[in-house]
């Protein structure tokens, strides 16, 4: 399973795959028929409290990642990660989408992380 990231202000490729938006607000600037996002799954998003909080601090990381990793694990998003278990076993590659300036700290890239380390599983049984 190939999961690739990219920022949604970049161009859209045939090579990715299904595009999945992971953000609860919709990219500044972006018009939605240039996205080519295929899916948009808010409930993937980390709640706005989380968000505010991280701020993008790379010093925040690691405890934002256990943070939104409880969020994900407490069932509010069980549509969504159904609807991305789905995606993940239709298609050999998907791409998540995500609108953050910093590309090696935000959602996408923990969900990704997530997903190849095998927690997939555990998300939305705990409620």
């Amino acid at each position: 399973m190939d999961i690739r990231l990219k920022r949604a202000y970049e161009a859209p490729a045939r090579s990715d795959g299904p595009r999945v938006l992971v953000d609860r607000i919709w990219p500044r600037g972006v018009a939605k028929e240039d996205a080519d996002i295929t899916h948009w799954l808010k409930g993937l998003a980390p709640s706005t409290e989380l968000r505010k909080w991280f701020g993008h601090d790379p010093a925040k990381w690691p405890e934002f990642r256990e943070r939104y990793l409880e969020e994900l694990k407490s069932g509010d998003a069980v549509e969504d990660l159904s609807a991305l278990k789905s995606l993940l076993e239709e298609h050999d590659r998907i791409t998540l989408v995500f609108a953050a300036k910093d590309t090696e700290h935000n959602n996408a890239v923990a969900l990704r992380e997530f997903i190849q380390a095998g927690l997939f599983g555990s998300f939305g049984r705990e409620k």
